[in-house]
């Protein structure tokens, strides 16, 4: 699959979002992240990301797009996932929308990712639909990829 949408009419009572990512892709790495987009938007989007590779520790930050935490891809050891959770707070309120993720890809190699993301979609629209897509190009989320979408509540 090369993305995954989820349509958020059914969540109107809720206040928060989190979604819960086990997935690997097949990109020909060992590591992977899927771009968020809100409302099918590709503008307004901006994020900072701190990210370590078992040796090193980075950070980067971009304009154009919010990633995921990483998560496995297809040269990582066989048969393992990488795990992410994406939370978004008062994703209907008339405010700017922030998003935190973090996420690991599992292998059995010194180059594993763990990494945390603060990301911002500065638009005042509620947060409608949700898409994630491959990051890297053309790559797809593997068979057995799965995702589950939470509403929090503010009570």
């Amino acid at each position: 699959v090369s993305q995954s949408r989820y349509d958020l009419t059914t969540f109107a009572t809720y206040t928060d979002l989190e979604l819960l990512l086990c997935a690997r892709s097949d990109r020909a790495s060992e590591q992977d992240t899927a771009a968020i987009r809100f409302n099918g938007s590709s503008s307004n989007l901006s994020m900072r990301r701190l990210y370590a590779d078992g040796t090193s520790a980075y950070s980067d930050n971009d304009s154009t797009f919010i990633p995921s935490g990483h998560f496995s891809a297809n040269n990582a050891t066989a048969n393992t996932f990488g795990n992410v959770k994406i939370y978004i707070p008062n994703y209907t309120s008339s405010n700017y929308k922030s998003v935190s993720s973090d996420g690991a890809a599992e292998s059995n190699v010194t180059n594993v990712f763990r990494s945390l993301v603060a990301g911002l979609w500065s638009n005042t629209a509620a947060i409608t639909s949700i898409t994630l897509y491959p990051n890297n190009g053309s790559n797809n989320f593997m068979q057995y990829s799965t995702a589950y979408l939470y509403g929090i509540s503010n009570a």
